[in-house]
């Protein structure tokens, strides 16, 4: 007999046995070391028993899958598994973690009762506490939080002097946009809120992006804490679901799927999408973040992503001032650790101050401004009075991009009493149209009504009032959008126009319709305009109405306030407007509407006299 067959023998195995698989094995190791469960977003997850709360993907290159092989090789002599092993093995485990209580694995902050955790990132686990009375660290974090490969680990806070003043010459602004920033920055580690995306605005050469990388930097660590634009919503979910914290750099444009995707990402987001290698299981991906932009000019932003915005101006550096960024990069490694300490204790604070703090007026990121209250009773500084400001102009300077938006302003403002109640078909007759139509103008009445929607936080912001809750009484019952400017707006307007003797010129107007037999079309609350530009109306026919109504021509514009514009009253037949001289503001022609008519200028919509 052999000496391997007496190791057998005297084993008590008989000779032709053979032992478990190598698969049987690698579940058997797997069991033992680690706790299975599954997220509930639907991923399989394992965690060591006795190791840091960290919660390993059964797949990939950092996951539970490489972990198992080399275990698996150290405690067999090197011997290494094969790849149907290990794959069979991941079959398995995935059926064990789907009959186990889901979990949730956080990224780099969570909750836990008063306290916030926060995910250092190293290899043991280690985080800090932060509850209202200070924060600590502990060696082992009592929630579990997940890795993505795009984390590197923050250094352990250390009080080293004043680290808000060290971050003060880090960044290119002025002291109330630095204090902003401060604030922002705690808010950034409190998880279950929407955090405005931080928006690093000025010239070339002012240190947008060098500031941007720095304050990400601080908050969640990445081999890429700068990034471009990406192409899809796909790779944008994939991005998010991956950083605590990320930014856009040097964004110049940004698209609607972009727009909205962001301001889903500050809300609370989620996609839904196809699993790799198979035709009816989904991943799902769910992510709320923190972000950051930097820019020159974004263009043209939709209003709700406006509303999302903290933007903080950027000054430009003299040469003489510039730092190397050698230099940069060595100062901030060297403050990173005091300034995590100081934004920890003034978190501390917050926290110990937010249960007291009552907002009388709560503006779009409540939760948010809740915080720069209590920052505010802390440090004794006006963060929430500046971010209500920056915000108040992020979402008026949407007006300035919006030609459709500034063509309905120009017609409230018109409006002899500041007020215009008209369907979105009635607006977009009204207001003053493009020769050459803007990418963005509606072109017809449905689109029309969307964009008023939209614009209508913008609107509230200059002053002027969006009621869409009436609707015709008759006829078709279109949707009636009234847009009422408030009395300082109309107090700062130039004045409306006035018929001679001192009544208005639609109460006029009005009273002339009363005894006339002319009527407007059925449902409708003005007449159809007439054809022909300025100085070419005497030849223009008019048309018949289902009915037998008398309506002019389709093509000319008149304005709210003027005869026979909305509110003002059926514009009569007769009134065939006539030559009466240029406009005192823009110089083209004027005309005058009827016997005594006050004049009018189509083109700036205005009633300036001649």
């Amino acid at each position: 007999m052999s000496d391997a067959e007496d190791i057998v023998a005297g084993a008590g195995v008989e000779k032709n046995a053979k032992g478990p698989s190598q698969a049987s094995q690698l579940v058997k190791l797997a069991r033992d070391r680690f706790d299975l469960f599954m997220s509930e977003d639907g991923r399989p997850y394992a965690v060591k028993k006795a190791g840091p709360n960290i919660a390993l993907p059964l797949r990939g290159k950092a996951g539970l899958r490489s972990q198992l092989a080399r275990i698996y090789t150290d405690d067999n002599n090197g011997s290494v598994p094969s790849q149907s092993a290990l794959a069979d093995c991941m079959t398995v485990l995935e059926g064990v973690s789907a009959n186990a209580d889901p979990r949730v694995p956080h990224l780099r902050v969570a909750r836990h009762g008063e306290y916030i955790v926060v995910d250092l990132g190293t290899s043991d686990g280690g985080c800090v506490m932060i509850g209202p009375e200070g924060w600590r660290r502990e060696v082992r974090s009592p929630v579990l939080f997940r890795r993505s490969g795009a984390m590197k680990p923050l250094p352990v806070p250390v009080r080293d002097g004043d680290g808000l003043s060290k971050l003060r010459g880090l960044v290119n602004t002025d002291e109330t946009g630095c204090r902003l920033l401060v604030a922002w920055l705690a808010a950034a580690f409190v998880p279950d809120l929407p955090h405005p995306i931080l928006t690093f605005r000025g010239e070339q050469g002012t240190g947008k992006s060098k500031a941007a990388q720095m304050v990400i930097g601080i908050i969640d660590p990445s081999g890429a804490p700068k990034r471009t634009a990406p192409r899809d919503v796909k790779s944008w979910a994939v991005q998010a679901f991956n950083s605590w914290g990320l930014c856009l750099d040097n964004v110049s444009v940004i698209a609607d799927w972009l727009s909205d995707a962001l301001c889903r990402a500050v809300t609370g987001d989620g996609m839904v999408d196809r699993a790799l290698y198979s035709d009816d299981d989904v991943v799902v991906l769910e992510f709320r973040r923190v972000l950051a932009m930097t820019t020159i000019d974004a263009g043209a932003l939709a209003g709700d992503l406006a509303e999302r915005l903290l933007t903080i101006e950027l000054k430009l550096i003299p040469d003489s001032q510039r730092r190397e960024e050698a230099e940069l990069d060595a100062a901030y490694a060297d403050a990173h650790a005091s300034i995590l300490a100081s934004l920890f204790d003034l978190l501390a604070a917050v926290l110990k101050a937010l249960p007291d703090v009552v907002l009388t007026e709560r503006p779009r990121m409540a939760d948010f401004a809740r915080i720069l209250a209590a920052v505010d009773e802390v440090k004794a500084w006006k963060t929430l009075d500046s971010y209500k400001a920056s915000a108040r102009n992020a979402v008026a300077d949407v007006l300035d991009g919006e030609p459709f938006a500034q063509a309905v302003v120009a017609l409230v403002d018109d409006a002899p009493d500041g007020t215009v109640t008209l369907t979105a078909q009635e607006i977009l007759d009204a207001v003053k149209t493009p020769d050459k139509l803007p990418r963005k103008w509606p072109k017809d009445s449905t689109r029309a009504a969307g964009q008023l929607k939209r614009l209508a936080p913008a609107l509230r912001t200059i002053g002027i009032e969006v009621d869409d809750s009436q609707r015709q009484s008759d006829g078709n019952r279109s949707r009636l959008y009234k847009l009422t400017a408030s009395e300082s707006r109309r107090n700062a307007a130039p004045g409306a126009p006035t018929a001679p003797g001192g009544g208005s010129d639609q109460q006029e107007r009005a009273g002339a319709s009363e005894n006339d037999s002319t009527r407007t079309a059925p449902g409708s609350t003005r007449t159809a305009p007439a054809a022909g530009a300025a100085g070419a109306d005497t030849g223009a026919e008019n048309s018949t109405a289902p009915g037998g109504e008398t309506l002019f021509d389709q093509g000319e514009r008149v304005s709210p306030g003027a005869p026979g514009a909305p509110g003002a009253g059926t514009r009569l037949l007769s009134d065939v407007p006539t030559e009466n001289g240029p406009c005192a503001r823009c110089g083209e022609l004027c005309h005058r509407f009827g016997d005594g008519g006050k004049p009018w200028c189509r083109n700036c919509q205005s009633g300036t006299a001649a």
